[in-house]
């Protein structure tokens, strides 16, 4: 390696957060292991703490006076956007087909799907996975 590829390597790694550091470097013993060449000398990379995810808070959307079950689910996926839409997707599609097929009434499918929204949202804040 030159000592003008050094110097742009070493830029490059200074400029990039922990995390992304931390996988140049992990990448960089790869091709190293993978050229078969031992790691002499060298201490392996150790791992830096994950950063904490930060979960937003949910959007203020205020409910309607009137509102049907479609609309809130919509309504519902825009206020607790940072939900996974595949987790809540079964959650929803029961609540709906309860109303539309077996005509439970829409306040109390909607104050279900308000509930299990908010639920989802109180897990992914406790268990940080954001």
């Amino acid at each position: 390696m030159t000592p003008q590829q050094k110097d742009a390597l070493l830029q490059l790694a200074d400029a990039l957060p922990p995390a992304d550091l931390e996988a140049l470097m992990r990448f960089a013993e790869f091709l190293h292991s993978r050229a078969g060449a031992p790691l002499q000398g060298l201490a392996p990379v150790a791992s830096a703490p994950p950063e904490p995810v930060e979960i937003p808070p949910p959007a203020e959307i205020p409910r309607p006076e009137e509102e049907k079950v479609v609309a809130a689910v919509k309504r519902l996926s825009q206020t607790y956007f940072m939900l996974d839409k595949k987790k809540m997707l079964g959650m929803t599609s029961d609540l709906v087909t309860q109303h539309v097929l077996h005509g439970r009434e829409a306040t109390a499918v909607i104050d279900e799907l308000e509930r299990a929204f908010a639920e989802q949202y109180r897990q992914l804040v406790q268990d940080g996975d954001g």
